[in-house]
């Protein structure tokens, strides 16, 4: 790809400022709408799972693991859920700019939330039917790979094209 695409790529010469924001806002809502609704599943599944017969087997660390899964969900759902709400309270205040940082950094938020919740998730249910040790090793494969996925991979991919970004 030659330089004059990637900075077509970058930016629409034809798009105004108003036109980008808008735009971008709405590229990040659909994605959050994604995210949340992967988010509302688990955390519906770990309301419920007190309730169910074999919850009785989980042990103190489990219970643990438990409890920062379900608050971890809740605490991802609130910050994925946020910018669709503050998007609806704030509707032609012309506060959009605003309204698109305040919510890439809930969903930065959000998604850590998220890698949380999992990663406790997983371990609850491996530790009940393996053990700690495994629970613990393959808990940290899972924030291994959340980490490097999410949230690595993009910052080095930033950083390695921030020269090409500051050009366009």
């Amino acid at each position: 790809m030659s330089e004059q695409e990637h900075r077509i790529l970058l930016t629409n010469p034809e798009e105004n400022p108003k036109e980008r924001v808008d735009r971008e806002l709405s590229e990040l809502l659909q994605g959050l709408r994604v995210q949340s609704t992967g988010v509302q599943v688990l955390f519906a599944f770990l309301l419920t799972l007190p309730f169910s017969a074999g919850f009785s087997r989980v042990d103190e660390f489990g219970k643990w693991l438990f409890y920062a899964a379900l608050v971890s969900a809740a605490v991802a759902s609130i910050c994925l859920l946020a910018p669709a709400v503050q998007n609806r309270i704030l509707f032609r205040s012309g506060l959009k700019e605003i309204m698109l940082h305040r919510a890439n950094e809930l969903a930065v938020v959000g998604g850590i939330a998220l890698a949380v919740s999992m990663t406790c998730s997983t371990g609850l249910v491996v530790e009940v039917y393996l053990g700690a040790t495994p629970a613990i090793l393959i808990a940290a494969g899972v924030v291994l790979l959340s980490t490097w996925l999410w949230f690595v991979q993009p910052l080095l991919t930033l950083q390695r094209n921030r020269g090409r970004i500051a050009d366009s």
